[in-house]
C-alpha cells in the first residue's frame, strides 16, 4: 500500500529596516512538500503446485507468491480477488501519481503567469490612464503620487468595512508586486546607461560642485532625517513592534540566465546584419540591449555580498548595457552616441530598452500603496516619527540643493535639474517637469546616483553617528529615497 506524507516546512528571515515610502522588509514563507513512501508488511506462504492457482483463503489476506512447475509464475493477493504484480501496481500508482502531480503542476504554472499578467497589465494600464487624465486636465501634481493615495485609501476603507475584500484584493495583486520588487533596481538604470550622454555638455567645472553636492547633501540629509528621528522618539517615546512580514521574490533561475543570453546573441547578430529588420534601428537595437541590461542585473545580483557593497548590482548592469552597446558600435561602425541614442529614445512610437524599463516608473509609485497597507499598523504607531522627518529631511534636502549651488555659482539650470537628488526617480521627474530648462536625464541620473552612494556607505555612516535606533537607523536609511 502506498501512503502520501505531507510534510510542510518553513523558512523565515527577520525583518529589515524601514524605508520612507517602501518598507524593504524581509519575508516569511512557507514551503510544503510532498514525499510517497511505500510500506508493505505482511506474512506470506510459498506454495509449490503444479498448475494450480488456488482462488480463496480464509487466512492470508497479504500478496502471496505462487510459483508453479510451469512456466508461468504469478502473484496472487489471496482474498482480494486481484491479480497480477504487487510491484507492478505500485509502480503504476506511483506512474500515475506523478503524471497528475506534473499535469497540476503546469496548470498552476499557467495559471501563475496569467494571474501576474492581468494583475501587472492592471497596474500598467491604471497608470497610463492617470497619466492621460492629468495632461489632458492640466494637472502638474504627479498622477502615479495621486493614485498611490486612492489606492491606499480604498484599501484602507474595504479593510475598516469588508476586511476580506480588502485581504482579496491584496492577494489578486501580489505576484504584480512582488514582480515589481523583484525587478525594481532595473527600472533606474537607463538614466546611468545614457549618463554619457547627459554629461557631455556640462562644464567639468559644474560636473565637479554636482559631485560635491550629491555627496555631501546626502550626508547632511542623513543627518537631519536621523537626528529629527531621535528627537521625536525621545518625545513620544512609542514601543517598537515587529513589522509584519513581506512576500519574497523568486531567486534568479538557470533557465533565465541561458535565456536572456540566447536572445541577447541572436538579436545582437540580427541587428548586425539587418539594422532595421523591426523597422527601425531602436527596435531592432531594443532585444539586445534589454537582454544585456537584465542579464548584468542578474549577474550583479549574483555577487558576494562584500563585493556588493563596492560593486553594486547596478552598477554591474549599467556597465553590462554600455559595454554590449560599444561592442555593437563598434562592429557596425555606427558610433556609441547613435547606440545610445536608441537605448532611450523618449519617443513612445519608436521605444528602446531603456523606454521600457523606465515605463515602469510609475507603476513602482502604485505599488507603494500595497506594501504601505500591509504596514499599516507599523506606520501608524510610528507616525509621528515618519512624517516628521520625513517632512523637514525633503525640505532641507531640495533648500540646501538650491542654496549650496548658488553659493557655489552652479549654472541655474544644472541647480534646478539635481533638486530633487533625494526623491525617487519618477516623483523627481515629475517634480523637474516644473521648472524651465531643466535637464530631465541629469535628475534621474542624480538621484539614482545618490541612492548609490546611500546604499554603499550608508551603514558606515550610521555606525560612526552611533545612530543605534532601528526607526532612526530605518528613516536616515531611506533619507537616499527608495532604491
Amino acid at each position: 500500500m502506498a501512503i502520501l506524507l505531507a510534510t510542510p516546512s518553513s523558512l523565515s528571515s527577520s525583518s529589515s529596516s524601514l524605508s520612507l515610502s517602501f518598507l524593504n522588509l524581509k519575508s516569511l514563507q512557507s514551503i510544503s512538500s510532498f514525499r510517497t513512501s511505500s510500506s508493505s508488511s505482511s506474512s506470506s506462504s510459498l506454495f509449490a503446485i503444479n498448475n494450480f492457482t488456488p482462488k480463496c483463503s480464509i487466512f492470508y489476506t497479504s500478496p502471496i507468491p505462487i510459483r508453479g512447475f510451469g512456466s508461468k509464475t504469478s502473484l496472487l493477493e489471496v482474498g482480494r480477488g486481484n491479480y497480477g504484480s504487487y510491484k507492478s501496481r505500485e509502480i503504476s500508482t506511483k506512474s500515475s501519481g506523478t503524471q497528475t502531480g506534473g499535469t497540476s503542476s503546469i496548470t498552476q504554472t499557467v495559471f501563475g503567469l496569467v494571474h501576474l499578467i492581468v494583475s501587472l497589465g492592471l497596474i500598467l494600464a491604471m497608470d497610463k490612464f492617470l497619466k492621460q487624465a492629468f495632461v489632458a486636465a492640466s494637472i502638474k501634481f504627479p498622477s502615479a503620487l495621486f493614485g498611490m493615495f486612492c489606492i491606499f485609501s480604498v484599501l484602507i476603507i474595504l479593510d475598516s468595512t469588508v476586511p476580506s475584500a480588502a485581504k482579496a484584493l491584496m492577494n489578486f495583486f501580489e505576484p504584480a508586486f512582488l514582480f515589481i520588487q523583484r525587478w525594481l533596481p532595473l527600472f533606474y538604470v537607463p538614466s546611468l546607461v545614457v549618463l554619457p550622454l547627459s554629461v557631455k555638455d556640462i562644464p567639468a567645472a559644474s560636473g565637479i560642485k554636482i559631485s560635491l553636492i550629491v555627496v555631501g547633501g546626502w550626508l547632511a540629509t542623513l543627518c537631519v532625517a536621523g537626528f529629527t528621528a531621535i528627537a521625536v522618539r525621545k518625545a513620544v517615546n512609542t514601543q517598537l513592534v515587529d513589522a509584519e512580514p513581506m512576500g519574497k521574490p523568486s531567486p534568479f533561475s538557470t533557465i533565465e540566465v541561458w535565456a536572456w543570453t540566447a536572445v541577447l546573441i541572436v538579436s545582437f547578430v540580427v541587428a548586425l546584419f539587418y539594422p532595421t529588420a523591426l523597422g527601425t534601428s531602436a527596435r531592432t537595437c531594443l532585444p539586445f540591449l534589454l537582454a544585456a541590461t537584465v542579464l548584468g542585473y542578474i549577474v550583479g545580483s549574483g555577487l558576494p555580498s562584500n563585493v556588493k557593497k563596492v560593486f553594486h548590482p547596478i552598477i554591474c548592469c549599467a556597465l553590462s548595457a554600455d559595454i554590449t552597446a560599444y561592442a555593437f558600435a563598434y562592429l557596425s561602425k555606427s558610433g556609441l552616441e547613435p547606440i545610445l541614442g536608441y537605448y532611450l529614445t523618449k519617443v513612445s512610437s519608436n521605444p528602446g530598452a531603456g523606454d521600457i524599463l523606465m515605463g515602469f516608473l510609475g507603476s513602482v509609485i502604485l505599488s507603494f500603496a500595497f506594501s504601505m497597507f500591509k504596514q499599516r499598523k507599523l506606520v501608524k504607531r510610528h507616525a509621528a516619527e515618519i512624517f516628521t522627518s520625513v517632512i523637514i529631511s525633503t525640505v532641507f534636502s531640495l533648500y540646501s540643493t538650491a542654496l549650496v549651488g548658488r553659493l557655489i555659482g552652479l549654472e541655474p539650470s544644472l541647480t534646478v535639474s539635481i533638486l530633487p537628488r533625494c526623491i525617487t526617480v519618477a516623483l523627481a521627474l515629475s517634480i523637474v517637469s516644473l521648472f524651465e530648462g531643466a535637464n530631465p536625464s541629469l535628475t534621474a541620473a542624480v538621484v539614482v546616483v545618490t541612492g548609490l552612494v546611500g546604499a554603499n556607505f550608508v551603514q558606515g555612516a550610521l555606525d560612526k553617528l552611533s545612530f543605534r535606533d532601528p526607526i532612526a537607523r530605518g528613516i536616515a536609511t531611506a533619507s537616499r529615497y527608495v532604491l
